[in-house]
């Protein structure tokens, strides 16, 4: 089994639990306006490595990522789109090495399509970037129904959740778009955790260096009180919801 990889990181501390290896696949059907990783896109590009060159790279730290309650995690790009290849890695790397695996991904993705890889699935970190459907084209060039089933089967299967969602100001910061995020994550049985994350610039110069225009330039970055002020709203939605 081949997949293509944009890149690796063997010290992750921010995709899930612990101290984790953090295997970035090449390829992503959303284009999202704030992504960091635009050099992820291209479906064409990257590293083809095999499952075993994969588990090799592993090895050498499993017992770090153990002690420190850690393990793999494989996010993009949009890791789906490869979801046979991410299977097989994660049932490898639970077999040889009985490691903690999460899934980071947008959740474009029809369920079904990833029924085996959501079996070898630990956990999953959701990114659910909009949940007003005609917002979300405008931010990602895709509609969220897809996302929003992908969302619901979680919850149908039980399967673990970390919820992400980047806070943008003037994009994604509406009170009735928190509100309606605060709601749906509250009707879902499965949510572990809840991120907000502060929208940044620190991807900006890959866009630059792709030659591509940056959509959100100009666009502040949240204050603390524009985060405390979501979460109050989102929160405000879950009890609504309960």
């Amino acid at each position: 089994m081949i997949g293509r990889i944009h890149s690796i990181d063997t010290f992750g501390t921010v995709d899930g639990p612990g101290i984790r290896f953090v295997l970035f696949l090449q390829g992503c059907a959303l284009q999202c306006q704030f992504c960091h990783n635009p050099d992820t896109w291209d479906t064409s590009t990257g590293k083809l490595m095999s499952v075993e060159e994969v588990v090799a790279e592993i090895g050498p730290f499993v017992e770090y990522y153990k002690r420190s309650g850690g393990g793999l995690t494989v996010t993009g790009g949009e890791p789906t789109l490869q979801a046979p290849f991410v299977e097989a890695l994660f049932r490898e790397v639970k077999r040889r090495f009985g490691l903690h695996t999460a899934l980071d991904s947008s959740g474009f993705c029809e369920p079904d399509h990833a029924a085996g890889l959501l079996e070898a699935t630990d956990l999953v970190l959701l990114d659910l970037k909009q949940l007003n459907k005609e917002k979300h084209v405008t931010l990602t060039s895709q509609p969220n129904d897809r996302i929003l089933r992908f969302a619901r089967r979680l919850s149908d299967i039980g399967k673990p959740v970390w919820i992400r969602h980047v806070l943008i100001p003037g994009i994604t910061d509406a009170k009735e778009d928190l509100s309606m995020l605060g709601e749906f994550i509250g009707s879902l049985t499965n949510v572990k955790k809840l991120e907000l994350l502060p929208y940044h610039r620190m991807g900006v110069y890959k866009w630059e260096v792709l030659g591509r225009k940056y959509p959100l330039e100009g666009v502040p970055e949240p204050t603390d009180s524009d985060a405390a002020r979501a979460w109050t709203i989102v929160e405000q939605g879950r009890i609504l919801c309960d």
